[in-house]
């Protein structure tokens, strides 16, 4: 019973681990050439990134529950309570791994130089956008950032 615990807990952890900040880069973007587009940076609003529901959660859950429940009471009641554990533990599982994983985020209007528009949503970073910001996006492997266009940059024009 304390192995399974501890491999829920052990579940939890990765998955509270696992983040979309633009602050941290995968591996496999490392050494790639970026697309580069500059911006001015229109309006921000906060929104909230749903959890996720890999089912690791849930089949955790149900393991716990369902050993807890099965130690209870005779033969007979030890088998219908570890099913009963077994569907309520999911249930919570899964409840657990989708609040671990929910994000606090940014949408961030972006006019481009060209004149074209984009919103991105991004994880918050350290990096607080106002209207009228020189930002850069930046594009690797089809996945997209803003930050801060470098100090010395010319401007992206407003429109």
């Amino acid at each position: 019973m304390k192995r399974i615990a501890a491999s829920v807990l052990v579940l939890a952890a990765l998955a509270a681990c696992s983040t979309t900040s633009p602050d941290v880069i995968q591996r496999g973007d490392a050494n790639r050439m970026a697309t580069v587009l500059d911006g001015t940076v229109l309006s921000t609003r906060a929104v909230t990134v749903e959890g996720s529901q890999s089912g690791g959660g849930a089949a955790a859950g149900a393991v716990v529950g369902g050993v807890a429940g099965s130690s209870v009471g005779g033969r007979r009641e030890s088998v219908a309570v570890g099913v009963l554990g077994a569907v309520a533990g999911a249930v919570v599982g899964n409840a657990i791994e989708r609040s671990a994983t929910r994000e606090e985020a940014v949408e961030i209007l972006v006019q481009l130089r060209s004149g074209e528009r984009r919103a991105i949503v991004q994880a918050k970073a350290g990096e607080d956008f106002r209207p009228g910001d020189a930002v850069v996006i930046v594009t690797t492997g089809g996945k997209v950032r803003v930050t801060r266009a470098p100090a010395g940059s010319a401007p992206a024009p407003r429109y």
